[in-house]
């Protein structure tokens, strides 16, 4: 769903997930709805202008009376294009494109802040956007049978655009259908009218945990799942089949299958994000030599079937590619019986990987040795601070260690509570998609200080959250010393983001006449939190099943010198586009005791966006040599937008590289404060993390 509106001389634009784009322009404007474009979009709108500025954005220009194509050049040489009809495509968090006729440039400004269109003269130009995110098209009864399951997810891959190897765009995945449980298989004929079977068998036992983590590579191929019983002697075997080429491929019993369809999954999509690069939306990929490597004719498969592609990739030895593969972002565990199965649409939306959870007890000092162990390998000093714990009794947690795969990011959805995850539930997934429902013009941040002596988080996140408004539409509230009812009144309000900080014990968040217990809340209408205080996690688990998708919590005891710098920290990641659960990642580095803070709820799930769409991390190392070089690594990755790519913008460099592989360059100092100022990202350096343009000052020479 795309709105639309003027604003101060601006097109203002919104979708469902709340993703805004601001377009300006030399006297725009604003026609109304405009007609169709020879591209994917959910609206149009005819504007009359001589120029369009857009948020910094990779652009490209397609000949609509030739086979041209021009790409921007990312290190900022403008690009004119010559008389003729063209389909300008812009990437920005919502996708948008131009079509005009005529002569144009396109270049970027100083600083790649904007993306700027211009023309001669003014000139009608019909602008198409289409959302990133879409709510789920119908719901699918399933019943509780592994045949009943295996034709409810085999029909969720309805929700791909195409079935090229253009899907491994984000744009070109919409939400799977959801699933609930019911009496008997019903699937409505929007679901099957929409259905297109793409050749390709994956026969599975017929089993709940085979079912579940085989569902991710069915669902990315658009196979059909087929349940098999068990064998009466001997284990049973899980199968992909492309029957036009003869190919079977045999898989291995649990819980090696869940090593296969990893391979498999990671294999086969990034396979076809090299070759979508023969189509019309191709980019200078860094990793694009592997097919000439393997002598893979990208324009020939580009063109071919899916079936034809698949058996084409199993040809290629796992050795080849393992490691050119990038890190797969997002792996979540979840307990594979009946009540499961209305999650698994929203862990496929996010191309989650599926493993069974499996854990074991903490031994001894082992949660502490573990955080010191994150702590000094970033080479840090632990700092003295007076406990955040009051005098009551804190919530104890009881931990466990999972049994973790492959991942960036881990989610679980289980029984228990195991560290370096987000523990879930089913509610968070359905919470996130009312919140899409809701339409908002701004974001909404309440501050709540309920102790004095914490004043300084307070001040710190307070002004973090007031400089980010100036930038985007939100609105920030600072309150203190609330009272039971008060805090009550805060969560129950229509809020984005509620920071707490306090304290918390056994009978809930400390208030100046009582304890709050979320447990006591009707509904919770607080989006996000971070719940700052001592022993918070299970009244963060109350609202999240009380209506909210995700927030920060602790397990135990923490400094409150610690809890500001987390505190801090977090609050700058997460408005500025970084998920929940990577913004506490971040966060937590830096202290000793990283392992007390955890994320419940959806961890994926962000807050805002940022001025990237695909959040950066910056890691600095000074090399030791006599020019006073440096060593910069890009790591950027969303569990939102898997398959997208990133370009460094770092002088000399050609190549954009895949979501998940990261990208190193040797810059000088006085380059790198330029790079720090340009760059909007989170920076590691000397094991403490950092805002870029915080950090530049400290390179100029």
């Amino acid at each position: 769903m795309i709105e639309w509106a003027v604003d101060d001389g601006a097109l203002c634009v919104t979708d469902a997930d709340n993703a805004e784009l601001s377009v300006r322009g030399s006297g725009l404007v604003v026609g109304g709805t405009g007609p169709d474009i020879p591209r994917p979009v959910d609206e149009t709108v005819v504007v009359t202008t001589d120029e369009l500025r857009f948020p910094h954005a990779v652009a490209y220009a397609f000949s609509l009376g030739s086979d041209e194509q021009h790409e921007l050049d990312p290190d900022g040489a403008p690009l004119s294009l010559s008389p003729g009809e063209y389909v300008v495509d812009i990437d920005t968090e919502i996708k948008t494109y131009l079509r005009f006729s005529g002569t144009a440039t396109i270049e970027k400004t100083g600083g790649y802040e904007e993306t700027v269109v211009r023309f001669p003269d003014r000139v009608r130009v019909i602008i198409g956007f289409r959302s990133r995110h879409e709510l789920p098209a119908g719901t699918i009864t399933v019943p509780d049978t592994p045949e009943g399951i295996a034709a409810g997810l085999t029909h969720l891959a309805t929700s791909h655009k195409t079935d090229g190897p253009d899907r491994t765009y984000p744009t070109l995945r919409g939400h799977p259908s959801l699933l609930e449980c019911g009496d008997s298989l019903e699937i409505p004929d929007c679901i099957r009218e929409d259905f297109s079977p793409s050749g390709i068998e994956l026969v599975v036992p017929a089993d709940y945990e085979s079912l579940f983590v085989a569902a991710p590579l069915a669902y990315y191929l658009q196979a059909t799942i087929e349940p098999r019983e068990r064998p009466p002697t001997g284990p049973s075997h899980a199968t992909l089949r492309v029957p036009e080429f003869a190919v079977e491929k045999r898989l291995s019993p649990m819980p090696g299958l869940e090593r296969d369809v990893d391979r498999l999954l990671r294999k086969a999509f990034f396979f076809d994000c090299l070759v979508r690069n023969a189509g019309p939306y191709g980019t200078n990929l860094a990793e694009q030599s592997m097919l000439e490597v393997l002598g893979l004719d990208a324009e020939e498969l580009y063109e071919a079937g899916p079936q034809r592609r698949l058996a084409t990739y199993l040809e290629v030895p796992d050795a080849a590619i393992e490691h050119r593969l990038p890190d797969w972002h997002l792996s979540t565990y979840v307990r594979p019986d009946y009540d499961s199965v209305e999650s698994l649409p929203f862990l496929l939306d996010r191309m989650s990987l599926v493993h069974m959870p499996r854990t074991s007890e903490l031994e001894g000092k082992e949660l502490v040795e573990r955080s010191l162990e994150d702590f000094y390998r970033g080479g840090n000093n632990g700092p003295d601070g007076r406990s955040r714990a009051s005098t009551g009794k804190v919530a104890s947690v009881d931990i466990v260690k999972p049994e973790l795969h492959n991942g960036r990011v881990h989610g679980w959805l289980a029984d228990g509570v195991p560290i370096d995850v987000f523990k879930t539930t089913p509610e968070a997934y359905h919470n996130r998609l009312d919140y899409l429902e809701r339409a908002t013009d701004s974001t909404s941040i309440a501050v709540v200080l309920n102790d004095p002596e914490m004043a300084g988080e307070h001040d710190d996140v307070a002004e973090i959250y007031r400089q980010r408004s100036e930038e985007l539409s939100m609105e920030v509230t600072v309150d203190e010393s609330l009272s039971t009812a008060e805090l009550a009144r805060v969560f129950e309000d229509d809020h984005d983001f509620v920071h707490y900080i306090g304290h918390c014990e056994t009978d809930g968040l400390r208030c100046s006449d009582g304890y709050l217990s979320t447990s006591s809340l009707g509904r919770c209408n607080t989006q996000t939190f971070f719940l700052n205080a001592c022993g918070s996690y299970y009244e963060g688990m109350g609202l999240i099943e009380r209506g909210s998708v995700a927030g920060a919590v602790t397990f135990s005891k923490v400094l409150n010198d610690h809890a500001v710098k987390v505190g801090s920290t977090f609050a700058k990641l997460l408005v500025h586009g970084f998920s929940i659960e990577r913004a506490m990642g971040l966060a937590r580095r830096r202290i000793m005791m990283g392992k007390d803070y955890a994320v419940v709820g959806d961890g994926t799930h962000s807050l805002t966006q940022g001025e990237h769409r695909v959040p950066t991390t910056l890691t600095l190392e000074k090399l030791e040599d006599e020019r006073a070089e440096y060593l910069v690594t890009f790591d950027c990755y969303s569990t939102r937008v898997t398959g997208s790519y990133y370009f460094p913008h770092v002088e000399g460099n050609e190549f954009a590289y895949l979501c998940g592989t990261q990208s190193n360059f040797t810059v000088t100092k006085s380059k790198l404060a330029t790079l720090l100022q340009e760059t909007e990202a989170s920076v590691i350096f000397n094991g403490d993390v950092y805002w870029s343009t915080e950090l530049a000052s400290r390179f100029v020479e």
